[in-house]
């Protein structure tokens, strides 16, 4: 049973999804967002921890770019069409008033991702966009290079011009996110590069970081190691029953799956702003002033109450030695576990947990102006389901709006 014929098809209800449609459907198309769930928009709701952080407000779009990696170039024209600066003012508009926090970070004055998703479902029901809700796509219908119609779970035929898959990566399944779109593309003719969890936690091998556990810090330098230094990142970092997670964190998960199969370390530095020297000066004079103290008790001015009792045993001190009686090798060692506090990859948690997917439809298949493929005629792309993805930051819901609103406004074209 077919239904009317619809100008775009978008399959995928999470933020480019909507963008898209609602873009198309503003200039005059008539579409159709299909969507397995029964609402829309569930993985966008739990983003920035239920806050939402909408985008980056850096000012230059070469570094916006550039943060992106070498598929970041992708993202010139969309960025161009569609900015950082753009999406501020597109939610502005609509009555989500903004602020900008740490890291250039924009999120909702009122700190509730539910407020940039009522945003864009009204923006849908302005543009008279028709939302299919528990469908799930099972097949596509193509014929001499283009997609005929697909087919819904429930034996409902979609029949449309164009199409648009906006299903996003295999990230947090328990949204919807099945990647169950990687087998479509692949029946199509799409190459694609290997979907990895991007943005997860870290999973630690040594046991002492369960002590840790929600040990919080706001100004740690954390550098990945393997042989010689992959990469390092400055901010804010948590300890988990297993391991580690917090921004600084989930960005360097991506370089260990770059490098799987190496053994890797965590480097940690608890005090990036005091170099060796300065540091041991800093210990000196703490200790001066309370020479008579018990080592266990002489910590509470430089470091955070749960870290004291992992230092005081890794750095092999006696916990009852007076601190005059701490020897000058002694004090070498516990600066280089501030400094340098060991820990050794076990792994990362997966797509569980993962906030994005890295990988996803081969970006030489994508037309970077319109995100139309170059493989199916009538086919479009947006958001995730694309090989490029970012640090933490807004920068990975950028790539939904940008990409998501290129393709509506291509599709508005025809």
């Amino acid at each position: 049973m077919a239904t009317n014929k619809y100008n775009l098809a978008v399959i995928g209800g999470g933020p480019a999804g909507m963008m898209a449609a609602a873009r198309a459907g503003e200039l005059g198309a008539r579409v159709v967002l299909i969507e397995r769930n029964e609402r829309l928009g569930v993985k966008l709701l739990i983003t920035g921890k239920g806050r939402c952080n909408i985008t980056n407000n850096e000012d230059d779009l070469k570094k916006i770019v550039s943060i992106y990696g070498p598929n970041g170039k992708f993202l010139y024209s969309a960025l161009n069409k569609f900015s950082n600066k753009d999406v501020i003012e597109f939610f502005e508009n609509r009555g989500v008033k903004t602020k900008v926090e740490r890291g250039n970070r924009v999120f909702p004055v009122s700190d509730k991702s539910k407020d940039v998703l009522d945003c864009l479902k009204k923006y849908l029901k302005e543009n008279k966009v028709e939302v299919k809700y528990n469908s799930a796509v099972i097949k596509f219908i193509t014929k001499n290079k283009r997609i005929e119609k697909v087919i819904l779970e429930n034996g409902q035929e979609i029949v449309a011009e164009n199409f648009l898959i906006a299903t996003g990566g295999k990230s947090y399944p328990g949204t919807g996110s099945t990647g169950n779109a990687y087998k479509w593309l692949k029946e199509l003719g799409h190459d694609l590069t290997e979907p990895k969890p991007a943005l997860t936690p870290i999973i630690i091998k040594e046991k002492i970081v369960k002590q840790l556990e929600g040990l919080s810090l706001k100004n740690a330098e954390v550098s990945l190691w393997a042989e010689r230094k992959l990469d390092s990142e400055f901010g804010e970092a948590l300890f988990t029953g297993n391991g580690l997670s917090g921004p600084v964190v989930l960005n360097l998960s991506k370089k260990i799956n770059e490098n799987e199969g190496k053994n890797m370390k965590i480097k940690i530095d608890f005090k990036p702003a005091l170099d060796f020297p300065t540091l041991n000066k800093r210990i000196l004079r703490d200790f001066e002033g309370q020479k008579n103290k018990q080592f266990k008790n002489s910590l509470d001015k430089l470091l955070p109450k749960k870290l004291i009792p992992v230092i005081i045993k890794l750095s092999g001190i006696k916990p009852d030695k007076a601190i005059n009686e701490i020897t000058k090798e002694e004090r070498k060692k516990l600066i280089k576990l501030l400094k340098e506090f060991e820990l050794n990859v076990a792994g990362l948690v997966g797509f569980e947990k993962a906030i994005v997917t890295s990988g996803g439809v081969d970006l030489k298949e994508v037309d970077p102006k319109t995100m139309q493929s170059k493989i199916i005629d009538n086919l479009y792309f947006a958001g995730e389901i694309l090989d490029i993805d970012g640090p933490t930051g807004g920068y990975n819901l950028q790539v939904a709006w940008s990409t998501g609103y290129a393709a509506g406004d291509d599709n508005a074209q025809m």
